[in-house]
């Protein structure tokens, strides 16, 4: 028998919402949203999810404006796309699972052709990454910001959702502000932690105090941006203390710098081959495709791989806290459940197959088969995201790359 095997299908209360059980479909990102609007294709994946059993799935990667956009099929939430929200909802709550929703705010990682300016950021400066100039958010702007965000939990209760998940991680624009890395303010927003935690809490009583009572406020934070001029694991739990004090109803926890360590956030290695197929700019398709392994570098995977962070996480605080970080098994979901995490988070596991809580719980398989190729996070910045295993719509030219065992 396994160790916590009368945990995982047991209810949880989690604020307001009631989740049939522990299990959450991680909010990464699908890139099923063509015009910044969701789709058929998104409604379909998370009807899925929530039949296959899951207790909450949700959508990702959802800018709080247009000046928090990054891609053309990236989640825009707005009053015109509450319509097409609320289809998908009214599904997974039929399926009997609840919904969530991640807002955010892409900031330095904004692109100004999507945004319609140059991206917002805490200080000047070029994002290598994108690449892109950057514009220093003075006090009007983070005000305006900070509201979208309570704007952002207004429609997300007229669509439906049982709850928000605060994107306050891997380096987006909450992160931005927390981390010395990007974060060169002399105001109050920068230099002492205090101070570079303080957008994040104003967000907080923003969300919070929309929120009421009715719908759940999660937020995702790093345990350590991954690289060593970064915030560091003593920092990141200081950050999750003030997310406590502000309220928040559970913690996501996970670690990793889109712009600088973007592997840290997923382990494994990026299959660097496929990555510059989908890139539409020749240049920089081929430039990627040149230097890809030296600006994205591969970081060992192991199941489990934020568990040892996260412990230190969980003896600091008191309130529910959701693993996530590459759970594939369910002895490793029944290690992490017993060691006092009150939720576990995953998605690559559901895109390999969408009825893995289902398998789970009834005894149809013990681990998923998803070998953690990383594909899905290959395509998913220019394309829905999708397991080359089984996506028929995936051409031969890029099947051919797959070596035969199966990882890129």
């Amino acid at each position: 028998m396994s160790l916590s095997s009368g945990i995982l299908f047991t209810p949880f209360k989690l604020g307001p919402v009631t989740l049939r059980n522990r299990t959450i479909r991680a909010a990464a990102f699908e890139g099923m949203c063509p015009g910044n609007m969701p789709s058929d294709d998104l409604f379909n994946y998370h009807r899925n999810v929530a039949a296959g059993g899951i207790g909450m799935t949700t959508l990702a990667y959802a800018a709080v404006e247009q000046s928090g956009l990054s891609f053309p099929h990236q989640l825009w939430l707005r009053k015109d796309a509450v319509p097409g929200l609320r289809r998908i909802t009214d599904a997974v709550h039929k399926e009997g699972a609840a919904c969530s929703i991640q807002i955010g705010h892409c900031g330095n990682m904004s692109k100004a052709a999507m945004a319609g300016r140059l991206p917002l950021a805490p200080s000047r400066g070029i994002n290598l990454y994108v690449p892109t100039f950057t514009h220093r958010m003075n006090n009007a702007d983070i005000q305006s910001v900070v509201k979208s965000f309570g704007n952002a939990v207004n429609l997300a209760r007229e669509a439906g959702f049982d709850a928000v998940e605060v994107h306050a991680g891997h380096g987006y624009l909450i992160s931005q502000f927390i981390s010395p890395y990007t974060n060169h303010r002399r105001d109050s927003f920068g230099g002492s932690l205090e101070n570079r935690a303080r957008f994040m809490l104003m967000v907080m009583e923003e969300v919070k105090k929309t929120a009421r009572n009715d719908i759940a406020v999660l937020v995702k934070t790093n345990m350590m941006d991954g690289f060593k001029s970064g915030t560091g694991i003593d920092e990141c739990i200081e950050i999750a203390k003030m997310l406590e004090n502000a309220g928040a109803n559970a913690l996501v926890l996970s670690g990793g710098f889109v712009s600088k360590a973007p592997m840290y956030v997923m382990h494994g290695k990026m299959p660097i081959k496929v990555f510059s197929y989908y890139i539409e700019d020749k240049l920089m398709s081929f430039f990627v495709r040149l230097v890809g392994d030296l600006l994205v570098r591969e970081v060992p995977y192991t199941e489990g791989y934020f568990l040892g962070d996260a412990l230190k996480f969980r003896k600091a605080l008191k309130l529910p806290l959701v693993y996530v970080g590459g759970l594939i098994s369910r002895e490793k979901i029944d290690e992490v459940l017993h060691n006092g995490f009150e939720m576990v988070a995953f998605a690559r596991a559901l895109i390999k197959d969408p009825d893995f809580v289902k398998w789970l719980q009834n005894n149809e398989l013990s681990r998923s088969e998803c070998d953690i190729c990383n594909y899905c996070i290959a395509v998913m910045y220019s394309r829905q995201a999708a397991c080359i295993m089984n996506d028929e719509t995936i051409s031969q030219k890029v099947k051919d790359m797959m070596p035969k065992n199966g990882s890129i």
